[in-house]
């Protein structure tokens, strides 16, 4: 569907069609009946401006009558967000792709707290690409190379990659030395991610669905530099198997156990590094290869 309203600050209106049935009169009643008391004062002035609007653009007043199927656009308020002083670099551009190099503590797309401070929105703004969108994601802590698509027409088909397990990915963590850990190691488990929870939990028993290859690289006193392949694509994959390994990455806020860190807090960046991605294009056969810039830390032993 075709939002009524534009983008702003390159962020989409919110929608929400009214479900069939409920003890809604109004659609005032319904919205507010959405919202904790706190933040009432705040829809009545939205209606009042003319911010909640139907299909057409036209406004809807809290008193129109509730109509199940009725379609409300809005914009919804940005929580305040503290600037991530780190720039997003880019690798390359034309007019279907923007390949990026991530820096840590940028999340990919907008969530919870993190709008205007991701990559999507900024780069929405710095690249005067109202339709891009990212083809897959990087978590916050994790840097590196991340693929966006610039032409909503040719999304699909490089989505299908992604899909398809058609993209192959390498990534470089920084992690303890472990003793006996062989030169390779393929790390395979149950993985699922339980909404709420920070972790993911790892399934004793059950068909493994998440599956990584661990190469030591080099060791450097008490810490190795590892290269990661992960094989599927799920959430906090690579970070839980080396956790389970006994070697969790530097500075990981999530694993093995949960850490506090202070919003603003900049100084303890996790060392994971998405090094690179390869593919065959689908739009022309050509080889695609995007390597990472950026550089992990090693600790002080």
């Amino acid at each position: 569907m075709r939002p009524p309203l534009p983008r702003r600050l390159g962020l989409d209106p919110s929608w929400v069609r009214l479900p069939p049935g409920g003890p809604w009169s109004t659609v005032g009643d319904f919205v507010n009946a959405r919202v904790p008391e706190r933040q009432r004062e705040r829809v009545a002035q939205m209606f009042a401006t003319g911010e909640y609007v139907d299909d057409a653009g036209a406004a809807i007043a809290p008193e129109t009558p509730y109509r199940p199927g009725l379609t409300i656009w809005f914009h919804r308020d940005l929580p305040d967000e503290i600037d991530v002083p780190f720039d997003v670099d880019v690798l390359y551009a034309d007019d279907h792709l923007v390949v990026v190099d991530k820096p840590h503590f940028l999340a990919t797309m907008p969530r919870g707290r993190h709008v205007r401070q991701t990559v999507l929105i900024r780069l929405r703004e710095q690249l005067d690409l109202p339709d891009l969108s990212p083809l897959h994601r990087l978590d916050r802590d994790t840097a590196g190379v991340l693929l966006l698509a610039a032409d909503p027409a040719v999304r699909g088909a490089y989505q299908r990659l992604f899909q398809e397990r058609q993209v192959a990915k390498s990534y470089l963590a920084v992690a303890p030395h472990r003793d006996g850990l062989a030169e390779t190691v393929e790390v395979r488990s149950h993985l699922v991610k339980h909404r709420g929870v920070l972790q993911v939990q790892e399934v004793d028993g059950a068909t493994p669905n998440a599956h990584t290859t661990v190469k030591y690289v080099a060791g450097y006193g008490n810490s190795a530099l590892y290269r990661c392949v992960p094989h599927t694509g799920k959430t906090h994959q690579i970070r839980a198997h080396l956790a389970s390994l006994g070697v969790p990455i530097l500075n990981d806020p999530l694993y093995p156990r949960v850490v506090d860190r202070a919003p603003g807090d900049f100084t303890r960046p996790m060392q994971l590094l998405a090094e690179s991605v390869r593919f065959t294009d689908p739009l022309t056969g050509a080889a695609r290869e995007f390597r990472s810039r950026r550089r992990l830390s090693l600790p002080p032993d």
